[in-house]
């Protein structure tokens, strides 16, 4: 039986961890915390298509409190703003006076241009229509083996480089060569049958089956179970210096 003092005692919470790209559950529902924060993709742009600006600030704004590791609440006090007005901005559904985005710079550590810095960045894209990809000749390439790039990213500033492909085998061979080379791959079988080496372990892959892998082992197709055999390889690498 536990004694009654006439001391309220509060259970101390855990402190919350925000990761970075993941709304602080304050924000949700105009800053209201009254309903838990679930089925929201973190990913997904908040705004209307023609708020892209306000949408690129807010973004911004998230991505430096989040690298501060302060919450909502924090920067909305420093900025001498309401935690509502925060909620908004940072999901780009209002402009903020050019006042506010000062105090939030301030408040951030950040040159008032620094919350621009994603709106004004021209990113790239390339489409590729179906069958007009690009044919590459890589070491091995045999008839009946095709090996079709279907964009390139990177530029000439990105630190990462990305080639997807796509991968057509339609017929038999008994030897095949193996590949190894710096970075992670993403193997995605649309069609057929095969089994794939990496490393020392085989994998049977049927369509819907993908296998993700560091690239620094060696690996390959190993077995051709069910010609023809396609499938999606994306393959991302660090840039080289220099």
């Amino acid at each position: 039986m536990t004694k009654k003092t006439g001391v309220a005692v509060t259970e101390q919470q855990p402190k919350r961890k925000v990761f970075a790209g993941t709304p602080d559950p304050e924000l949700v529902n105009g800053g209201s915390t009254s309903k838990p924060f679930s089925g929201q993709d973190p990913h997904a742009l908040q705004g209307a298509r023609d708020n892209m600006l306000e949408v690129a600030i807010g973004r911004e704004v998230r991505a430096f409190r989040n690298k501060l590791g302060i919450t909502a609440s924090d920067l909305a006090r420093a900025a001498d703003l309401s935690l509502g007005m925060l909620s908004k901005i940072e999901n780009g559904v209002t402009s903020a006076s050019l006042t506010t985005l000062q105090r939030l710079s301030k408040a951030l550590g950040v040159p008032v241009t620094a919350l621009f810095r994603r709106f004004e960045e021209r990113r790239g894209a390339v489409f590729v229509s179906a069958g007009q990809g690009l044919v590459i000749e890589r070491r091995g390439t045999r008839a009946g083996h095709q090996y079709q790039l279907l964009g390139h990213t990177g530029g000439v500033s990105g630190s990462v480089i990305v080639e997807p492909y796509l991968i057509t085998l339609t017929e038999k061979s008994d030897v095949f060569p193996l590949f190894q080379h710096a970075g992670l791959e993403l193997i995605y079988v649309l069609e057929g049958q095969v089994v794939y080496r990496h490393a020392d372990k085989l994998y049977p892959m049927k369509p819907g089956d993908s296998l993700f892998f560091d690239a620094d082992a060696p690996h390959g197709p190993e077995e051709l179970t069910k010609l023809p055999i396609r499938f999606l390889s994306v393959i991302s690498y660090p840039r080289e210096e220099g």
